[in-house]
């Protein structure tokens, strides 16, 4: 049963108040296991997409409610929170919760403080935002029940304002020079105009009314498709029309010249808190970072020549980069062909599995193309996961747009990488965890979800799924652009750079088509830090390796130091440290 959530608990209050000491192991865990539930609790209230994403339906009736005040009332919740868990003495708890406590103060601390520089002004990214984000969370509601279509009725009747609530709350961003810049809105205008569909039939948020299931009566699905098409032509439809002319009329007139992250207002500190929260490490320096991307590519560099010399291409690295670019060998010439080749590299990969991993999880994931009114502006894929109990396993997305672009040679790292042994296999198990608090299946820290996927990539190397050479050129060319990324990000918002340099840096250095190098790095501006969380991931995992190879010898068991990084779920990486030293210790004593 969900429970009601009081701001701060009677108990909390009461401590406080009699000034009583921090709660100690004389007392059972009900209290914190209480401050979990409550926590998740309000995470679900306050954001009902969130919940419907999470496998939480009892509030799919609701949207989020996206108003100055509702935001500034969670902050202070969240604050409230984190108060109360560092009252607890982590010391006297056993070593679950203790590690459950850790990652909550890891989640609440970054959310304070990101939650300073009102980020709620900048909802949308550059493939993705507060406008399109609800395709997603349709995709993971059911629909069977007539219970299931009056919820989804009233979410669409209150959709339009909490469209409005978010171009208000860019008004106020545009107001306060904090925005995403001018220079890369024309790339990302489309998806906002996509969703202004002259028929109700046409726009993506109709599917659920395409097909009923036969358990509804005809005459209640014949009123719920009526009254669904008179929602969207009425009300969602015209709010959106309303919101494209702002973006064109309003926000790319007013939005900021600047390119950086750093040249907003209070803008280092801004930068930097992101560099934080996506690394998951404290003391990581943009400049550091940046010097240690420089390194890997001149590394990863070393390793490319080496396979152009062992297909004897004749020419610089320049001409074999133009080589892969245009040559049509290395290009699908029809979406079943991609969708068919990244079906068969990840069943491949599936039965590789049992000689790396002791534990797999249970749900099953598809093969599907990225949906068509997000993909002239999306990635070449991406995992999309499915809570449990859902009607549909996990979804590998392979954007079949603009096909010309869509490289053969890098599949296999891609698929790897967003598939198995990526993503699908590390949320999956996370979904799998037992006697653990709700938010710990759910929590995703990027620098560990997106260092396990870029590690997989190298994985596949061992597993025997890179064919040819230029299948490995494409790993490598997928790792050297995670390395560019290093550069890339911190050039831009720590450094000046302008976005030719970025799009230069990546064309010198990474066999990407033109169309991607230049979606990326509107990624990466509208982004701040996000693209530093992949290397600096996958670094620190092959490190943790190599120290629990060294130090065990015979010892070492590749399939227990895989489950040991996984079977907790996302973990920052000093946590994740901890973990892996104490496998090694444990394993160690055992000898």
């Amino acid at each position: 049963m969900r429970k009601t959530l009081l701001p701060v608990s009677i108990t909390m209050l009461l401590r406080i108040a009699l000034g009583l000491p921090s709660i100690s192991v004389a007392e059972p865990n009900q209290e914190l296991h209480r401050l979990f539930d409550d926590y998740w609790s309000h995470e679900m209230e306050s954001n009902p997409f969130g919940a419907t994403l999470s496998g939480v339906h009892d509030f799919n009736d609701r949207v989020p409610d996206a108003s100055q005040g509702a935001i500034r009332k969670k902050q202070e919740t969240m604050i409230r929170f984190y108060e109360e868990l560092d009252s607890f003495d982590r010391d006297a708890l056993d070593k679950n919760d203790a590690l459950s406590l850790d990652i909550l103060k890891f989640i609440l601390k970054h959310d304070i403080e990101l939650g300073q520089f009102d980020t709620w002004r900048i909802p949308f990214l550059s493939d993705s935002g507060f406008h399109n984000s609800f395709g997603h969370v349709v995709s993971a509601t059911p629909f069977t029940t007539k219970e299931n279509y009056e919820a989804y009725l009233k979410r669409l009747e209150a959709y339009p304002k909490y469209l409005r609530q978010n171009l208000s709350n860019m008004r106020v961003g545009l107001a306060g020079g904090f925005s995403q810049p001018k220079e890369i809105l024309e790339k990302i205008l489309p998806s906002f105009d996509a969703q202004v569909t002259k028929k109700p039939e046409d726009h993506p948020l109709y599917r659920p009314f395409a097909k009923l299931p036969d358990s509804i009566d005809r005459a209640t699905r014949t009123a719920f498709v009526e009254k669904g098409r008179q929602i969207l032509a009425e009300k969602v439809i015209p709010a959106y029309a309303e919101l494209a002319q702002f973006m064109r009329e309003e926000y790319l007139t007013n939005a900021r010249s600047t390119l950086g992250a750093n040249q907003m207002p209070d803008g280092d500190a801004y930068y930097t808190a992101w560099v934080r929260y996506f690394t998951s490490l404290d003391m990581a320096d943009p400049v550091v970072i940046h010097t240690l991307g420089i390194e890997e590519v001149k590394r990863i560099r070393n390793e490319m020549d080496e396979i152009i010399q062992q297909l004897e291409f004749k020419g610089s690295f320049q001409e074999f980069l133009a080589f892969l670019r245009v040559d049509r060998q290395f290009y699908p010439k029809t979406p079943e062909e991609l969708l068919m080749k990244a079906s068969w590299l990840a069943k491949r990969a599936d039965g590789r599995l049992p000689a790396f991993f002791g534990k797999l999880p249970r749900q099953p994931y598809s093969v599907q193309p990225v949906p068509d009114e997000l993909a002239p502006n999306y990635t070449g894929g991406r995992y999309s996961p499915a809570p449990p109990g859902a009607s549909r396993g996990g979804e590998y997305w392979v954007n079949t747009y603009a096909l010309e672009t869509r490289s053969l040679y890098q599949l296999t790292a891609l698929t790897l990488h967003e598939a198995v042994p990526g993503h699908h296999l590390q949320i999956a198990l996370a979904y799998e965890i037992e006697n653990v608090p709700e938010f710990r299946k759910k929590f995703y820290p990027h620098a560990y979800g997106e260092g396990w996927a870029l590690y997989s990539e190298k994985l596949g190397v061992e597993m025997g799924l890179y064919d040819t050479p230029y299948d490995h050129f494409g790993r490598l060319s997928y790792e050297m652009w995670r390395a560019c990324r290093l550069v890339v990000d911190t050039g831009i918002h720590a450094q000046g750079w302008t976005r030719q340099q970025a799009i230069d840096y990546l064309t010198a250095n990474t066999a990407l088509s033109y169309h991607t190098i230049g979606t990326e790095i509107d990624r990466y501006i509208a982004w701040p830090g996000q693209a530093l969380s992949y290397k600096m991931g996958e670094l620190t995992i092959l490190e943790l390796r190599s120290e629990a190879e060294q130090k065990l010898g015979d010892q070492f068991d590749i399939r227990t130091f895989h489950d040991t990084v996984l079977v907790q779920g996302g973990l920052p990486l000093d946590l994740l440290r901890k973990q892996v030293k104490e496998y090694i210790d444990r394993v160690g004593t055992a000898k």
